[in-house]
C-alpha cells in the first residue's frame, strides 16, 4: 500500500523560507515521477514543479528560482526547498507519484497523493 505522508507547512512571512517534506512509503522515490502540487482556496489544484528518476527537476515558472526540490533516496522522501516566499504561495501543498518517466504536470497523470500541508505566508 502506498502512502505519501507530507509535513512542514506552517506560517511563514513575506521573504521567508519552509521546508516540506514528502515521506514515501509502498513506493521508492528514486524510481518515480515526484511532484508538488498546491491549492489555493477557491482556484484549482496547480503544478509548483517535480523531480524524476534521474533527479532532473523541472517548475512552475511561478516558482522558478524560489523552490527547489530534492530527495533523500536513504530516508525514502522528498523535499521542496521554499525561499523568498510571496503571500500568494498561501496553499495546501500536496504531494504526488507517478509512476512512468513522462514528465506531466496534469494532476490526472499522477496515481498517488499525500493528504496535504498548509503553507501561509503573511504579507
Amino acid at each position: 500500500q502506498v502512502k505519501l505522508a507530507e509535513s512542514g507547512g506552517g506560517l511563514a512571512q513575506a521573504g521567508g523560507s519552509l521546508r516540506l517534506a514528502c515521506v514515501a512509503s509502498g513506493l521508492t522515490v528514486s524510481t518515480y515521477g515526484m511532484a508538488w502540487f498546491r491549492q489555493a482556496p477557491g482556484k484549482e489544484r496547480e503544478f509548483v514543479g517535480i523531480i524524476k528518476w534521474n533527479t532532473w527537476t523541472y517548475y512552475a515558472d511561478s516558482v522558478k528560482g524560489r523552490f527547489t526540490i530534492s530527495r533523500d533516496s536513504a530516508k525514502n522522501t522528498v523535499f521542496l526547498q521554499m525561499a523568498s516566499l510571496k503571500p500568494e504561495d498561501t496553499a495546501v501543498y500536496f504531494c504526488a507519484a507517478r509512476e512512468t518517466r513522462a514528465t506531466s504536470v496534469d494532476e490526472a497523470d499522477y496515481e498517488y497523493w499525500g493528504q496535504g500541508t498548509q503553507v501561509t505566508v503573511s504579507s
